[in-house]
């Protein structure tokens, strides 16, 4: 794996530009996109397959990894239901822009009429749907239209300080949306067991599932402090700036990836129709 992670660093995360988007580092991209391939080594990836990735989103993260594994003679169908503002420019730098599909859909309702794909994963994405029933929706979605379906997600889990620190700023996102918006985005992350409910009740066997430590620095819960103030209800507006103060001093010092964890499931198969049974006359 460490010689692969040395080659895919060297081809491929070398070409993608760095960024200037203070406070985050400008290699932020490059890291995120490396934790990433380590998450993917866990997925039945080979050269050659049809993958369909689930909400790619604007920066490409898992999209350029997925690209690479799955080599020249493979595809990845990215969907995403609105953010692409870098994706061209990303892909295109990274040299893979020609194993690409993009495709503007809505997730729950796939224009698939059949199993068209080898795998259909969704890498840090959970947390973006917003609620429980549109989680299953979109799982029974990627299980109808797949062979096998990958799920990763942060765990609510911290293991050391710089977790922590990651967890305390990530975990205000979604009251911040919500007090803005009237709606949640970026859910709280849900433990492993939770996930592995979600795929059953969307019609999913699981195969295998597990957890490991990205052991990376992780900047994506960084969320602009003027955004606090753009929140009308003056009780909740004073409350998140005192609490994304206290986070962010800790999250500054240093962030780390939780622990991530992961599944592998396969559609559940269809019971037997009642003119299939034998016997009759």
């Amino acid at each position: 794996m460490l010689a692969n992670e040395e080659k895919f660093e060297r081809d491929v995360l070398s070409k993608i530009p760095l960024r200037n988007e203070p406070p985050l580092p400008s290699d932020w991209l490059r890291i995120e996109m490396l934790e990433r391939f380590r998450v993917l080594r866990f997925a039945p990836i080979r050269e050659g397959m049809n993958v369909l990735e689930i909400g790619c989103g604007a920066h490409a993260i898992t999209t350029v990894p997925l690209a690479y594994l799955v080599g020249e003679t493979g595809r990845v169908v990215a969907v995403d239901k609105a953010r692409w503002r870098f994706f061209e420019e990303i892909t295109s730098a990274a040299g893979l822009r020609h194993r690409i599909i993009p495709m503007k859909l809505d997730a729950r309702e796939l224009p698939f009429p059949f199993k068209m794909f080898d795998l259909a994963v969704l890498v840090h994405g959970v947390r973006s749907l917003r609620n429980e029933e549109t989680i299953i929706k979109v799982i029974s979605e990627m299980l109808r239209i797949s062979e096998r379906v990958f799920i990763a997600e942060s765990m609510p889990v911290a293991n050391n300080e710089r977790q922590m620190a990651h967890l305390e700023l990530y975990n205000l996102r979604q009251e911040i949306f919500e007090a803005l918006f009237g709606e949640k985005d970026d859910l709280h992350y849900f433990p492993l067991e939770k996930l592995r409910k979600f795929v059953e009740r969307a019609g999913g066997k699981i195969i295998e599932s597990g957890a490991f430590e990205p052991a990376l620095p992780h900047y994506l819960a960084y969320i602009p402090r003027e955004y606090m103030g753009r929140i009308k209800d003056e009780k909740k507006r004073a409350e998140l700036l005192r609490r994304w103060d206290a986070a962010y001093k800790k999250w500054k010092r240093g962030a780390e990836y939780p622990p991530v964890g992961w599944i592998l499931a396969k559609p559940l198969p269809s019971p037997p129709s009642a003119g299939g049974t034998r016997g009759g006359r």
